[in-house]
């Protein structure tokens, strides 16, 4: 037998020949649907159902928190809304009411309705008032901010003017 020479190309053979068989090798390895390799990633066969199952569980629950989240923010805007608009009414009654004094910025005052639906804006709070409450109803506890609009931090919502 003749002693071959590793470093000589075989007979037969050049530089576009291969000696392995043309069915057996890829030009690109990396589109195959297992390991090519000794040194690659284990391959396995998945279950497609359960891995779908999966994300699309983790999907419903993130956004059903982001929902929820919305939601909360929805309540809280609209909470915020319901009181902007309190404020408006409380202060266009205040600008209809006879007012006997100037309200000095920073104090807080007492919106009273009189019998006659009309209202009275005063320094005296009802518990200074005692049991001889010369209105109707408390309407509001209001205090005079800089921008001279009101604060209400009281609203008896049931004197609906």
């Amino acid at each position: 037998m003749p002693k071959l020479d590793p470093f000589q190309p075989k007979q037969g053979s050049g530089p576009d020949s291969n000696p392995i068989d043309k069915d057996k090798i890829t030009e690109n390895p990396h589109n195959l649907p297992y390991a090519h390799s000794v040194a690659s990633l284990k391959i396995e066969p998945t279950q497609e159902g359960a891995i779908k199952g999966m994300a699309l569980s983790a999907m419903y629950e993130q956004t059903g928190a982001q929902m929820s989240q919305i939601q909360k923010q929805v309540r809280t805007l609209f909470e915020q809304a319901e009181k902007l608009k309190e404020r408006v009414r409380i202060s266009e009654l205040i600008y209809e009411a006879e007012i006997r004094f100037e309200p000095v910025i920073g104090q807080h005052y007492h919106l009273y309705q009189r019998s006659n639906e009309s209202h009275v804006l005063s320094m005296v709070a009802p518990r200074d008032w005692g049991k001889n409450l010369p209105f109707e109803t408390h309407v509001a506890e209001v205090r005079l901010l800089a921008d001279h609009s009101w604060d209400v931090t009281f609203s008896n919502k049931d004197s609906e003017s």
